[in-house]
């Protein structure tokens, strides 16, 4: 039984073989260098009008994504509070939001409702220590400098 399902598995390798050793050998041509050289430019070539025609389109599609978002978010006010750090605030729909913006996050402060204050224009603060706070700094820069004498 062993032999016979040795022979039966040697036979079609046995049978594909003797076919391709009586076959000729076919030698591989290298192609001249100046064929090597249009492959190249073709295949350039190719590589970049997919790159410029998906920046078309990128843009094409692009702009119509973009301009839904663009027209309901604005900046209203932005106050540097250090090198590299600001507050800002952003109109979104019908309310504010104050953000504090860092070089590494960009972190929710407050939502306040949109009121039709211009930017210019400075806030009445709303908490008691703000209020405090301002009162502070307006007292010292109502005094009159006393050290230059």
């Amino acid at each position: 039984m062993r032999r016979l399902l040795s022979f039966m598995l040697a036979l079609p390798g046995a049978a594909l073989a003797a076919p391709l050793a009586s076959a000729p050998v076919a030698t591989a041509v290298a192609p001249s260098p100046l064929q090597s050289l249009a492959q190249v430019i073709v295949g350039l070539g190719i590589v970049l009008a997919l790159i410029v025609g998906g920046a078309a389109l990128f843009k094409r599609l692009g702009g119509r994504l973009g301009a839904g978002q663009a027209g309901r978010m604005k900046l209203v006010s932005a106050l540097m509070v250090g090198q590299r750090e600001r507050v800002v605030i952003i109109e979104v729909g019908e309310e504010w939001l104050v953000l504090g913006v860092t070089a590494h996050a960009v972190n929710l402060l407050s939502r306040m409702p949109r009121t039709e204050t211009p930017p210019g224009e400075v806030l009445a603060p709303a908490d008691p220590f703000a209020r405090f706070l301002k009162a502070a700094i307006d007292k010292t820069r109502k005094r009159p400098d006393t050290s230059s004498s």
